[in-house]
């Protein structure tokens, strides 16, 4: 007998259980399948990897039962720096400078550690009816009719939902399995990733410091630590992370400069090839995309999750207020209300990290020049400044109600 809900969900990482959480609390009963088991979604050694979560997509996570899970190990992002230069050289004279005060709604946004998010979302869901988990399993087989989709797994276990959702990231089986292409291409940079103690306090300033080889972000977790992601050109990214620990942090200091003091380790390292790729269609028959399954860029805006969850958002949305007018949720009229609502702003923002990758991640005197003069000016004038921060905190745009705090 085939195991039937709602909403079938493959992918357990984040924007998965998210959206399970908020479909299962607008009354709909929801299967997700996760690879891995709940023991490890919920490890708890410190391994440096962090989120810079969005104010809006703070507003989410409370909104579904999250974040009173993970508040405690939050640490809000009061201002954030942004520089150019060159490695040992220090920054260049202009920059810009979003200072939280500015905005009425408080930070711009929090920063979370993996480790304690994850296990936030496992909690919740262990406490949230309507939801089914089935973990250390894989899905071998899907197929959609008028009437609904039905998904095979591994170990032979049937499923049979109204609508499948892909949150099973940029390699996407879900997509692949429904024909679903891909447009993209790789920047030639890997991000190197880790954890930093300081010796100075960082007061909440995130920092962000264009460099040739590409971006280093410093962003404050709680207490004298920062979570660094580090992008440098993929060979010279392989030589890095092969150092030893001492090694990583003698190339690691001239580009972090000394503001924050004497730096050492904490937790382990790790790297991330850097690209864009984008789902050709985020639809298809009983089936959407959410997360880097729709839409995987670059981080130099910090906005992977926070995409993600405006997806999750729309998406719920338009589900849930397909349920109470009787429609078939699992209906192609339906679920292109979705993509229209998403893909707009997800190829928007795209293209915007694209370009400020091109632009950044160079030497070229003639744009550097360019660049350093419009970061100079964007500070210096106030109403555009703003207009920057309010886009940083997830504040601008057509918002799904429950990234305005609202019930849906």
């Amino acid at each position: 007998m085939k195991n039937i809900s709602d909403i079938l969900i493959v992918g357990g990482g984040l924007n998965g259980p998210a959206l399970a959480l908020a479909l299962a609390q607008t009354g709909h009963s929801v299967t997700i399948v996760d690879a891995l088991q709940p023991e490890q979604q919920a490890e708890d050694d410190f391994d440096g990897r962090g989120y810079a979560l969005a104010l809006a997509s703070q507003r989410l996570l409370q909104r579904i039962g999250v974040w009173q899970h993970v508040a405690d190990h939050a640490q809000s992002m009061l201002d954030i720096k942004v520089t150019d230069g060159h490695a040992g050289q220090g920054p260049s004279p202009f920059f810009l400078h979003f200072d939280h005060t500015e905005l009425e709604e408080g930070p711009m946004g929090y920063m979370v550690e993996d480790r304690f998010l994850r296990r936030a979302f496992q909690k919740a869901m262990s406490e949230t009816p309507g939801i089914s988990r089935i973990n250390g399993r894989k899905v071998l087989s899907q197929a959609s009719d008028a009437n609904a989709v039905d998904v095979t797994l591994d170990d032979g276990t049937e499923l049979r939902g109204r609508v499948l959702v892909g949150a099973d990231g940029r390699r996407s089986g879900t997509a692949q399995r429904a024909g679903i292409k891909r447009t993209g291409w790789d920047y030639g940079q890997t991000a190197l990733v880790c954890a930093i103690h300081h010796e100075k306090a960082h007061n909440g300033v995130a920092h962000q410091f264009f460099m040739p080889a590409g971006p280093l972000a410093i962003l404050p977790l709680p207490g004298n630590m920062s979570s660094i992601v580090w992008s440098e050109r993929t060979e010279t990214a392989k030589a890095i992370h092969a150092l030893a620990d001492q090694s990583y942090l003698q190339a690691l200091r001239p580009r972090f400069g000394d503001f924050l003091g004497e730096i050492s380790l904490a937790g382990k390292r790790f790297t991330y090839p850097l690209g864009l790729s984008l789902a050709n269609s985020f639809v298809a028959p009983r089936l959407a995309l959410v997360g880097d399954a729709a839409h995987g860029m670059h981080p130099i805006a910090g906005q992977g999750l926070n995409a993600g969850l405006r997806d999750v958002g729309a998406l719920a949305e338009v589900l849930t207020e397909a349920t109470r007018r009787g429609e078939d949720i699992g209906a192609i009229p339906v679920l292109e209300r979705y993509q229209q609502w998403r893909r707009f702003d997800t190829a928007t923002l795209a293209a915007a990290t694209d370009a400020f990758n091109r632009l950044f991640s160079n030497d070229n005197p003639v744009l550097r020049l360019g660049r350093d003069l419009g970061l100079g000016l964007a500070g210096a004038i106030p109403g555009l400044r703003r207009n920057f921060m309010r886009e940083a905190a997830g504040l601008t745009g057509d918002l799904p109600k429950l990234l305005k705090g609202e019930m849906i």
